[in-house]
């Protein structure tokens, strides 16, 4: 069984909210001061889906990641939890890109790397979480996919899947090659082992540059863009208070009351 897993680097969504800033000029969010960025934590979902078929089923997990300057203790997590390898499309050219550049990009990697049963992404990423990316990788390389999976087992060359819905979960089949987004219904993702913290520590990854997948750098990226990033803000939220008065509490009820039917909350 060959497995893929798409994993991205993001701010860590844990930080504080009043730690996020942006930058009006670029549109992009700043990393808080003294917070390590993290793997997308749909992501690790993923990662642990790969590892429990490989639990039982034997076979090899890939991770392959994308993006500029990507913090080797960071995307090697995927290797401290099990994984066998760690592909990394680093190159200025990857930076910037929208769900379609970067699926794309991530598309020509997976037909180089070629010999998959499985490709896993999150279910959406822990920034952006436009959940696009696993549906276009799919698109692009003509497989089946299957969203938002919260179980996933393997048999006789075909993956049953429970999808999340909004009013329970449903059942579905899918003939292999499939690509399947996991959703943290699936549960926690396993903690590191001190073993394989040693082991991915001494395995590098291996790095591609474009010309490495066989795509153009207009292909991919910012230059491959196929939306408009307008503009990139921090909600303000406000809030009002007035308090209803009376010369007795029954006379403050009653003006509640009134006030409600009056904004048509009653």
């Amino acid at each position: 069984m060959n497995m893929i897993v798409c994993v991205k680097q993001v701010i860590d969504p844990e930080a504080p909210p009043a730690s996020f800033k942006i930058d009006p000029s670029t549109n992009k969010a700043v990393s808080p001061p003294g917070v390590s960025p993290v793997i997308s934590p749909f992501d690790e979902n993923a990662v642990e889906a790969a590892l429990r078929i490989k639990d039982v089923q034997g076979g090899k997990i890939t991770a392959l990641s994308l993006g500029v300057n990507l913090l080797r203790d960071v995307v090697k997590k995927p290797l401290s939890m099990g994984a066998d390898e760690l592909i990394l499309l680093e190159d200025e050219a990857f930076a910037d890109g929208d769900s379609w550049s970067t699926a794309y990009a991530l598309a020509m990697a997976i037909k180089k790397i070629g010999d998959y049963d499985l490709i896993f992404c999150g279910r959406q990423s822990a920034d952006f979480g436009a959940g696009e990316v696993g549906s276009g990788i799919a698109a692009i390389l003509g497989l089946p996919v299957a969203t938002v999976a919260r179980k996933i087992d393997i048999t006789d060359g075909k993956a049953k899947i429970e999808r999340v819905t909004a009013d329970g979960f449903e059942v579905i089949e899918v003939p292999l090659p499939v690509l399947i987004t996991v959703s943290n219904e699936l549960g926690e993702p396993r903690y590191p082992t001190i073993k394989g913290i040693m082991v991915a520590k001494k395995k590098e990854p291996i790095i591609w540059k474009p010309a490495d997948i066989g795509v153009e750098p207009a292909q991919i990226g910012a230059a491959g863009r196929r939306s408009k990033l307008l503009k990139v803000f921090q909600p303000v939220r406000e809030g009002k208070c007035e308090i209803i008065e009376g010369e007795t509490p029954e006379e403050a009820a009653v003006n509640l009351a009134q006030k409600l039917r009056d904004i048509k909350v009653l």
